[in-house]
């Protein structure tokens, strides 16, 4: 369960941050677009802030190398700026991140959360802001979203359903009763709680029997020890 990163293809990895990217750039561009003169679109570009998860991580650092590809290729329509922690659990330097987002007045902010409740607070100040908003790879909390009165979008995959199918193809390689644990992301975050479900429900339709769950935070040393 937590080698995820390594199994997304590089062009995957491309196109899912260019996607986002295509959003936020797209949402903030009205800001020029329906300017009163010439003058006035051309001297607003929208400045893009992508901020991400461990740039220790490859997938990280290949969603950066693409995200940075994406906009010198299109460096007429959008500015980027891209910032990640140094490690999966480090949230409050996450937060922080943000914060200096909102002071350098960005006009949207593509995240992949670090912790998917503690950074609705700080996200909700973005878009108090006036900041557009789009949530990538792990999702925000919905009830805490609603309960911040919050709509963010979401650009990801399934991941009940993609753990759910990794489990089944294990489950063809086991026999009922068999005795199976669990190594997954950081607990706190939303895409480590579906694949652990997803995965779950394999299992428990192979009948075999999940006997041990633990935290590896999406760190391969941890997971490996």
């Amino acid at each position: 369960m937590n080698s995820h990163h390594k199994s997304v293809k590089p062009a995957l990895r491309r196109r899912f941050i260019s996607i986002a990217l295509s959003l936020s750039a797209c949402a903030a561009l009205p800001l020029s677009l329906y300017s009163t003169s010439a003058a006035a679109q051309a001297a607003h570009k929208p400045k893009v802030a992508l901020v991400m998860k461990s740039l220790a991580n490859e997938f990280f650092l290949t969603m950066e190398t693409g995200a940075k590809d994406y906009q010198k290729h299109n460096a007429n329509q959008f500015d980027l700026i891209t910032n990640g922690i140094k490690d999966e659990t480090d949230t409050a330097n996450q937060i922080r991140i943000v914060e200096q987002m909102i002071v350098s007045k960005v006009d949207a902010l593509v995240i992949a959360p670090a912790d998917s409740k503690a950074l609705v607070p700080v996200i909700k100040k973005a878009v108090d802001a006036g900041i557009i908003v789009v949530n990538i790879d792990n999702r925000l909390d919905p009830d805490v979203l609603k309960s911040k009165d919050l709509n963010v979008p979401f650009v990801g995959p399934d991941n009940v359903k993609g753990a759910r199918e990794v489990g089944a193809y294990l489950a063809k390689k086991l026999k009922s009763g068999d005795e199976v644990g669990i190594i997954e992301g950081v607990s706190t975050t939303t895409n480590a709680q579906q694949r652990t479900a997803g995965f779950k429900e394999a299992m428990q339709a192979g009948g075999m029997k999940v006997v041990a769950l633990q935290s590896g935070d999406w760190e391969i040393d941890k997971g490996n020890a």
